[in-house]
């Protein structure tokens, strides 16, 4: 920022604290309140900035209104619908990902007092704070954009603030074959196996895409079928006309009220759905979800963190033994084998493309379950490993 950007930046935090003292407090969040406030920063601003000309004005009254209503100097890059993410780093300047790759903005917060403003005005609306006794957090934006603080001690530069952006409209299957993701016979490939009720697993690292995938592939379900969703933070939006949304609750700040994944996966099955779709399998949760895919919700999706197909089923075991239900490890195999029919494995490559990189088959080996690769993308290329019209042919 150059030095008139420095020189108004200034003015601006001047102007928002003799706003705030003049208030006697924060802005109000309604329609009219804000209006009464933006009203109260155009005349501050001619009263106390009258020698500058209309467009230092202008900027001075955007500055101040972001300050009082807004995420401060975030608010340009939460405008600019390209950006996929948005992390905060301290003081230092902030970076963004844009189609996949980080990039460093000249944007930064000009003092950690304006940051933490930002940050209590994403979380107190929600009802949740960060303070030295609780110094993470995860919350979300009224569009659905997932949000983490780490305030210090736990971050000794600063506080850190990172914003996934939500896609409103979500991707759909023909969007990810523009884009690359999947390949036109994957796509119709992964088409029959939704509507033939197969259960799919899609396993990848973060970041690579799993969650958009995941929309897209439910968008396969047929439109007569119940579906219920399950989310730590609410992303999915389906289309089809019989949706049931749940999201996890934290705790509140007494420490009270947790409504856990792993509850929401076992009163789902008391709502009669035909499908459950579970946002991210990452706790004892997964013991529920095997269960459930196994009663007669086939056709069920979810997501896993794991680096192959393979990695995916272990991951899936090892979350299910978390359980502390005591059962054999042998068992858990057992209806890892039973409860999930494929494996999509997707990749966020070095040059920022997210791309389906594998789908494995799920088969009983002598041990459990394992994998029989189907597709596979490689030097390039699409390779089809095996013959897929038995999977797709044969009854769920």
């Amino acid at each position: 920022m150059d030095g008139q950007g420095n020189g108004l930046e200034a003015v601006a935090a001047a102007l928002h604290a003799r706003l705030v003292a003049e208030a006697g407090g924060g802005a109000g969040g309604g329609a009219a309140a804000r209006d009464d406030v933006a009203a109260r920063i155009a005349a501050l601003v001619e009263r106390e900035a009258a020698l500058l000309g209309e467009a230092e004005r202008a900027a001075l009254r955007r500055l101040v209104g972001e300050r009082a209503l807004g995420l401060g100097p975030l608010e340009p890059l939460l405008a600019d619908p390209a950006l996929e993410e948005v992390m905060v780093n301290g003081l230092a300047p902030v970076w963004v990902e844009r189609g996949g790759r980080i990039e460093q903005t000249g944007v930064a917060f000009a003092s950690e007092a304006q940051l933490r403003d930002a940050i209590e005005r994403i979380l107190a609306p929600l009802g949740r704070r960060v303070d030295t006794a609780e110094p993470l957090c995860d919350a979300r934006l009224a569009d659905g954009s997932r949000v983490n603080v780490v305030i210090p001690p736990l971050a000794l530069d600063g506080p850190v603030l990172t914003i996934r952006r939500f896609r409103a409209g979500g991707l759909g299957p023909d969007e990810l074959v523009a884009r690359g993701t999947l390949e036109p016979a994957l796509r119709d490939l992964l088409a029959a196996l939704v509507r033939g009720r197969r259960t799919l697993l899609v396993s990848g690292g973060t970041g690579s895409g799993k969650t958009t995938t995941l929309g897209a592939l439910s968008s396969f379900i047929p439109a007569g079928e119940r579906i219920v969703t399950i989310e730590d933070a609410a992303e999915l939006r389906l289309r089809q006309p019989h949706v049931v949304r749940l999201e996890a609750r934290p705790a509140s700040l007494e420490g009270r009220g947790e409504v856990t994944i792993r509850r929401l996966v076992r009163n789902a099955l008391r709502m009669r759905p035909d499908r459950i779709v579970v946002g991210e399998v990452r706790g004892a949760e997964a013991l529920d979800m095997l269960s459930a895919m196994t009663s007669g919700h086939d056709g069920s999706l979810a997501t896993v963190h794991a680096g192959s197909p393979e990695q995916a089923l272990r991951r899936v075991e090892t979350l299910a033994l978390m359980a502390d239900v005591a059962l054999p490890h042998a068992a858990v195999r057992e209806l890892v084998a039973d409860a999930v029919d494929v494996v999509v494995h997707q990749r966020r490559e070095p040059d920022g493309h997210r791309r389906v990189v594998a789908v494995a088959e799920v088969v009983r080996a002598a041990g459990g379950p394992a994998t029989r690769e189907l597709y596979a993308w490689r030097d390039g290329r699409a390779c089809w490993a095996a013959p897929v019209a038995d999977l797709i042919a044969r009854p769920a």
